[in-house]
Parts: structure tokens; sequence; C-alpha cells
């Protein structure tokens, strides 16, 4: 159920009672992190507090579209769906606070949730897997590096604010000390690792869980099958040089970049 059915514009009020804003809500596998393969129902918020460059869901920050729908009604759309494992994802799905109401609703009913989040709002809710993707310096965007001209005024508009938001330590910590995780990281090429390894160093001080090199995902950036053959080899090798674990990203190598996949 894409949002072109219905669309909307982000940032509109929402509707009385608990509702979300919901950009796509389909049924595919997981495509990345620990669980890639799983039958999945994901459900796709729109609105975002950062603006990466490389955004694959550009239809969810950079020009946002999306229906209102209460939540009671997102979770009748997922039952009417065969996976019993949930992706929730955006966008930054944490940003709306009728989210901890859908996660409390699709626990009540059994199912595992995964919530793909940047990694800097903390709510409490239950998570199964917070799959949490901290932003390096490398998605900031610029007017060079955002595609085609029909962005570059806001990658203006967002650089400083991007680059100011990306990274808080304290909601890293809570994500990691409350709910099972996995640190998923877009890496371009070696440039990022320093920077990944610093954060880690970061994080191990502040947060009272452990976290375990096994925990750490380095997923290739891009959004089309010709840039992921640019990217993931590289990628694969640093995993394998630093200790890490390396994602794929299948639903780009299974269906490009086609809607609801």
């Amino acid at each position: 159920m894409p949002a072109s059915e219905t669309p909307g514009v982000a940032g509109t009020d929402s509707p009385e009672g608990d509702a979300l804003p919901i950009n796509e809500l389909f049924a595919s596998l997981q495509g990345e992190g620990k669980l890639a393969g799983v039958p999945s129902t994901f459900v796709r918020t729109s609105g975002c507090n950062l603006r990466c460059w490389f955004c694959d869901s550009a239809h969810t920050s950079w020009e946002p579209t999306h229906a209102w729908l209460a939540v009671d009604d997102v979770v009748d759309e997922v039952r009417s769906r065969d996976p019993d494992h949930v992706v929730l994802t955006g966008g930054e799905p944490l940003v709306h606070e009728a989210s901890v109401a859908l996660l409390e609703r699709l626990d009540a009913r059994g199912y595992h949730v995964t919530v793909e989040t940047n990694g800097t709002i903390h709510r409490e809710a239950p998570i199964d897997l917070a799959s949490i993707s901290p932003k390096l310096a490398s998605s900031t965007p610029t007017p060079e590096r955002v595609p085609g001209g029909e962005h570059e005024d806001a990658a203006r508009r967002w650089q400083r604010r991007h680059e100011a938001a990306r990274i808080d330590l304290d909601a890293l910590a809570a994500l990691i000390e409350d709910y099972p995780f996995q640190l998923k990281f877009v890496v371009t090429d070696a440039d990022d690792v320093p920077e990944i390894r610093d954060l880690l160093a970061r994080l191990r001080e502040a947060a009272t869980a452990p976290i375990r090199d096994e925990d750490v995902l380095l997923m290739p950036e891009g959004a089309t099958r010709e840039r992921l053959a640019e990217t993931r080899g590289r990628v694969a090798d640093l995993a394998l040089e630093h200790g890490f674990r390396y994602t794929p990203r299948l639903h780009v190598d299974l269906w490009n970049d086609a809607p609801e996949t």
C-alpha cells in the first residue's frame, strides 16, 4: 500500500488520536542486517530529522509524501499480510510519538519487530531488534553531493543542521542498553573506518551494555545495482580486514530501486 494511492504532504497536521504518516506498507524480504532474507512486513513512515545525501528513501525525507493512517488501521494492514516479522522504518520512525503505540499493539499480537533508526532518538517501547544506523560524516549533504539540481538549495540549508544532529551519544547508548541491537554503518570506502572505530570507542565507554564486533555491520552505500557494484567489494574487504560483519542489500540486488521492496 504505497502512499501514492492517497498522497499527503509531510508536516501537515495529523488526524486526532494515534496516527502515523505512512509512506509505504508492503510485504517483502528483509534486505539488510542480521535478519537479511526473512519475510517481513514493512511499515515505512514519512519524515526524518536528518538528510543523508544518499538517502534511498528520499520520498520520506527530501520529498516526503504520505497518507495518514490510524495506528489500529496500520495494525489491520499488517495482520492482512503473512509475515510475523515487522520492520518499522522510515525516514526516521521514532520522530513520531505514535510509533510507540504501534509497537505496543504489534507486541501484544506476538509480532517480532525490528525498528530501523538513525540512533538520534530513544523511546521506551517493545522493540525486538533496534537496527541502529549512525550517520557518518560522509552522509552530510552538500550541493555537490545531492542527486540532480532540485535539492541543492535544501542541501545548503540542511548541511549544518544534519552535521550537528547526526550523532547523539546519549540516545545511542540508551538504545544499546535497552534493546537487542545491531550497529549498521553505511560505508563508501576506507575513509569511513577511522570514524567508525572512534565512535565505537566512545560508545563502549558511554554504554553499560557490551558492544561486540559481531554487532557491528558494514553495509555498502548504494541504492541501485550499479552503485552497489562500485562499493560492495571494497566494503566486504573492509569488514574482513577489521573483523566486523558485512551486510548485503538484498532488496537492491534482487529488485534494484523498485518501490515496495
